[in-house]
Formats: structure tokens, C-alpha cells, sequence
């Protein structure tokens, strides 16, 4: 990195930390601080609902998606414009009209004080694992790439969010968002512009979605039942509806971006204008991957992106086998960028055919190149990550960026990893101080409340550092999230479902129901008996039908 890419990423995390603080400072009462006034407009709260969700792992990890599996990851979104209608419909109003401060002040009123804290708890669980991730998934990435000491890059992004998020509350986290969001489209934008202009004079946008397509990346739909198949159609629609209604409909972090609206209407306008927007924003920021994908078509691309495991391998007895793997990728990149040049160039359809299946079994055999040096990584060290999605975009980034625009994509990617952590932090704290601390101790002044929200928040932002620093990377640092969440999401949702829905369900049979759900969702996630999408509906069902069950069975109360 060069000195103007340093002034353009610390400028900007700068600017967003500074402008939060001023802000957002002089909260006088709990509504303030953790509802912000009710001063939020809807495009306040569209971004900020946005924002929460859209980490850094979503840029860091999404591309890298595309460049190996294509389009297919989109359909995980299908079922949240589904969730955004319901949430409006049912969940906003209830929420607006008992004036709560968090989703869980609801469930006692309906069942009891055991049930809310038992829910909040097991919000507080998931969401404060995924707060340390989303610290940890820029963190271990940029420090691999660019040498940085992991454990203080944790450190910096935690105390950043920290400093904003604790003295403004949730306006701080809602006007830096707006903020943020401007840096991530922007961002991303000029990336991919620069990525099409990168590309042979003669391969436009077309051609080059052509080329992808003949890999077998343009693949966006799948219709099939098949369970080895985590993206589909049908698990995009039905598993990540129920996801999507458990995350924006009962999670803290989201419910208290449109709790902080200045009327349903402006909540609910919010939410269908997140609904309208995510899926094109995923789509999009698929694309950027595919088109790297078509970029290093025409250009060398590495064995492997994870630098920290090419050196494991390199400084082992398998380098000379790695340096031979090494020698035929090049000469595959050679054959490959050739043929493709000759593609773009010739008008003759049969040429045209005979040319890409010529290409596609040059990218088959690069993949199997690929295989090959993951597994002499594997023997180099065993604990070493050989899975490298999250490191494809950064790598392109860092490589073929001009100097000052590298420093706006990493101000990207460090942006979406605050944002996201301060909605986290904030609805951790907030869900401490109102479900557990403020139900416990009551008759304190709203000051009290207040300092205490702060305390709190103070307290799970140096738990999620805490958690980042002890972490391990996953599979996929996005599936990682979406697998917490998918253990925990449908119980929680099924809670919800029969407070507004079955009113014959009572107290203690839902809590029971609910121990048991957990268990059992927990342990089909351990033996891997489905993709875990389909957790959040088999979650959902169970706790709902459990807790029926258990009412008609159970002895009635004198």
C-alpha cells in the first residue's frame, strides 16, 4: 500500500467515527439512546437494516463466492422480499403499538418473564458469537494478505465501533450507516467498472457474461430438491424465508434499526425499500465476482489466494511438488488466455463452439490443479485453511487496483465490518439493559438506564474483540454467520409464531418446547442431516408443534 491508499482508508474510518460521535451525543433518556428519538425516516432505516446485514464478510466473501461457484448463492436471498411483506404487515404493528424497546418485551406480556429472558438469552448467545465474527472476518484476511498483526487489527476495528456506538446509541449507528453505505455502493461500483475496463478491447460486457456463462457460472436458478445442493430455489424461498423473518422479525439487531422510526409507516416503507434492494445488491455484488472470474481469464491468476497457506506449503518438504503444480498453472493460464482471445475475435459459430469446450477443459483441469494444491497444503500442515473464497476479491484488489482506489475498497470492506458490528453492539447492549438489567432492577432514574445501555454495550464490544481474537476460520466466512443464525433463528421465530398467532399455547409449555427445539436443532446440525437453511423452518415447525403438544397434554394449572 502506497501513502495516498493509508490518507484515503484512515480519512475515511476516521470521518465516519468522528461524524457519528457529534452526531449523535447527548442522549438524555433510554429512548433516546436506544431508539434514537424516533426521529428515523424510512431511507434512514432501509440503509441501516441494510447496512447491519451487509458486513464486511458479504464483500470479502461473496465475490470470492462467485469466482468459484457462479450465480447460484443469490437464490439465499429469494425468500426476503417474502419476509420484508409479513414483518410489515404483522410484526411492525404490534411492535409500534406496546412501544417496546426490544422484540422480547413482547413475549412476556403474552407468556411470561422466564420465556423473554430465555428468548433474549438465546438472542444474546448467537448474535454476540456473530459480532466477534464479523470483527474477525476482515481481520484475519487483511492481516494474511497484507502482513498485518491479526490480534491488533481486532483490537482497532472493535475499539472504532466501540467509540461511536457507546456514546451515541442507535442514532450514532443509523447516521454513520447512511455513511458507510455511500462508501460500499461507491466502492463497489468502481471496481466493477475498472474490472470491465481491464478486459481485452475486444471482450465487452456481453462477450464477457458469454464466457461466463459457457463456465457454468450464469447459473442463477436451480429448481432441484436435491439436499447436497445448500443454494437452491426452494431452500432460498422456503428456508431463507423463515430465516429472513427470524433474523429482520426477531433479532435485536434488526428489529432496532425500524423501532427507531418516527411511525409504522416510515418503518415499514423502510423495510420494503430493503426488501426491493437486497437481492439486487447481492445479485450485483455477485457479478463483480464473476467478472474477476472472467478477468483472470485473460490474466494469471495464483494456485491458491490464501498467501499464509502458499507459505506453509512453500517452507515444507512439498515445495518442489507445489512449484511443479505452480509451473503447469502458468502454462494453463497461457493456453487459456489464448484461446479465449481467439473466441472473442472469430465470427464462425462452429469455431466459436469447438474454441470453449477447449476452454472449459482448460479451467476443469485448472481446478483440479487447484484440488491438488489444496491437499499437498493439507499435508504441509494440517490445521492450514485450504478453502480460499474469502481471499479471491481481496487479492484482486490489492493486485491489479490503482494506487488510492486500493485504499477506498479496503475503507469498503473495514466500513461494512463496523457498520454491521455496531448494529450488533448496540442491540447487545440494549437487549442486556431492558430484558435482563432493567426487568431485574427496577425504580433507577432513565440516566441510570442510559449509563447502564452504555456499560453494557461497552461490555459485549470487548467480548466480540475477545471472540475475534480467539477465533477459527470457517468453511466460508458468510455461511459461517448464516449457520449461527440458522441453529437459532427458527426456534426463536416459532416463539414469536405462536405468541401472535396461537393463543391457546401458554407459558410453560412453549418454554419447555422451546429447551427441547434447541436441543434437537442443535444436534441434526451436528450429524449434518440437511443444509442448514432448512434449519430455520425444522426449527420453527418443531417448537410450534412441541409446544401445542405439550399444551394438550400437560396437567392445567389450578
Amino acid at each position: 500500500m502506497e501513502q495516498i491508499d493509508w490518507i484515503v482508508l484512515i480519512g475515511t474510518l476516521l470521518f465516519i467515527v468522528l461524524y457519528g460521535t457529534y452526531k449523535a451525543r447527548g442522549s438524555k433518556n433510554v429512548t433516546d439512546y436506544l431508539k434514537g428519538g424516533n426521529e428515523a425516516k424510512w431511507w434512514t432505516i432501509g440503509l441501516s437494516v441494510m447496512a447491519t446485514q451487509a458486513s464486511a464478510i458479504t464483500f470479502l466473501s461473496t465475490p470470492g463466492q462467485a469466482f468459484h461457484d457462479g450465480m447460484g448463492f443469490v437464490q439465499f436471498y429469494f425468500g426476503l422480499p417474502i419476509a420484508m411483506v409479513v414483518i410489515c404487515l404483522v410484526f411492525i404493528p404490534i411492535y409500534h403499538r406496546l412501544k417496546v424497546f426490544t422484540a422480547y418485551e413482547y413475549l412476556e406480556g403474552r407468556f411470561d418473564l422466564k420465556t423473554r429472558t430465555l428468548t433474549a438469552i438465546l438472542f444474546l448467545i448467537q448474535r454476540g458469537l456473530a459480532a466477534g465474527i464479523t470483527i474477525f472476518a476482515p481481520a484475519i484476511i487483511l492481516s494474511a494478505v497484507l502482513g498485518w498483526n491479526l490480534i491488533q487489527l481486532n483490537i482497532i476495528i472493535g475499539v472504532l465501533v466501540i467509540i461511536y456506538t457507546v456514546s451515541g446509541g442507535t442514532k450514532a449507528v443509523s447516521v454513520t450507516q447512511k455513511q458507510q453505505m455511500a462508501v460500499i455502493f461507491g466502492g463497489m461500483m468502481i471496481a466493477f467498472l475498472l474490472i470491465l475496463n481491464y478486459l481485452p478491447l475486444d471482450i465487452s460486457f456481453s462477450k464477457a457474461l458469454d464466457i461466463a456463462g459457457a463456465n457454468g457460472k450464469m447459473e442463477v436458478l436451480d429448481f432441484s430438491f436435491d439436499f447436497d445442493n445448500r443454494y437452491t430455489f426452494w431452500s432460498g424461498i422456503i428456508g431463507g424465508s423463515f430465516l429472513a423473518l427470524s433474523y429482520f422479525g426477531t433479532d435485536q439487531s434488526q428489529v432496532q434499526r425500524y423501532l427507531s422510526g418516527s411511525s409504522v409507516k416510515q418503518s415499514q416503507m423502510g423495510l420494503i425499500f430493503n426488501g426491493l434492494l437486497k437481492v439486487p445488491m447481492q445479485f450485483f455484488i455477485l457479478l463483480v465476482g464473476v467478472m474477476v472470474f472472467v478477468f483472470y481469464q485473460f490474466n494469471a491468476s495464483p494456485l491458491h489466494f490464501n498467501p499464509a497457506a502458499v507459505n506453509d506449503v512453500m517452507n515444507s518438504s512439498y515445495a518442489q511438488e507445489y512449484e511443479a503444480l505452480e509451473a503447469e498453472k502458468q502454462r494453463l493460464d497461457t493456453q487459456l488466455s489464448e484461446k479465449q482471445i481467439s473466441y472473442a475475435q472469430t465470427t464462425n459459430p462452429e469455431e466459436q463452439e469447438m474454441l470453449m469446450e477447449e476452454i472449459q477443459i482448460i479451467n476443469i483441469t485448472e481446478d483440479e490443479l487447484r484440488v491438488q494444491s489444496k491437499e499437498l497444503i493439507k499435508k504441509a500442515n494440517p490445521n492450514a485453511e485450504t478453502n480460499d473464497k474469502d481471499y479471491v476479491f481481496i487479492h484482486f484488489i490489492l493486485n491489479n487496483l490503482p494506487r488510492g482506489l486500493i485504499g477506498l475498497l479496503l475503507a469498503v470492506i473495514l466500513s461494512a465490518a463496523m457498520s454491521s458490528t455496531a448494529s450488533e453492539l448496540n442491540a447487545l447492549g440494549s437487549t442486556t439493559a431492558i430484558d435482563l438489567y432493567k426487568r431485574n432492577v427496577q425504580g433507577r432514574d432513565e440516566k441510570h438506564y442510559v449509563s447502564a445501555s452504555r456499560w453494557f454495550t461497552l461490555l459485549w464490544g470487548l467480548i466480540a474483540i475477545g471472540v475475534a481474537c480467539v477465533a477459527n476460520l470457517f468453511d466460508n466466512l458468510i455461511q459461517l454467520v448464516n449457520i449461527i443464525g440458522s441453529i437459532f433463528y427458527g426456534n426463536v421465530l416459532g416463539i414469536f409464531l405462536l405468541a401472535f398467532f396461537i393463543k391457546f399455547v401458554k407459558s410453560r409449555a412453549t418454554f419447555l418446547a422451546a429447551i427441547v427445539t434447541q436441543l434437537i436443532v442443535i444436534y441434526i446440525w451436528w450429524i449434518d442431516l440437511m443444509p442448514y437453511l432448512w434449519l430455520n423452518l425444522v426449527g420453527c415447525l418443531l417448537v410450534m408443534g412441541i409446544a401445542a403438544l405439550l399444551q394438550l397434554l400437560l396437567p392445567k394449572k389450578t
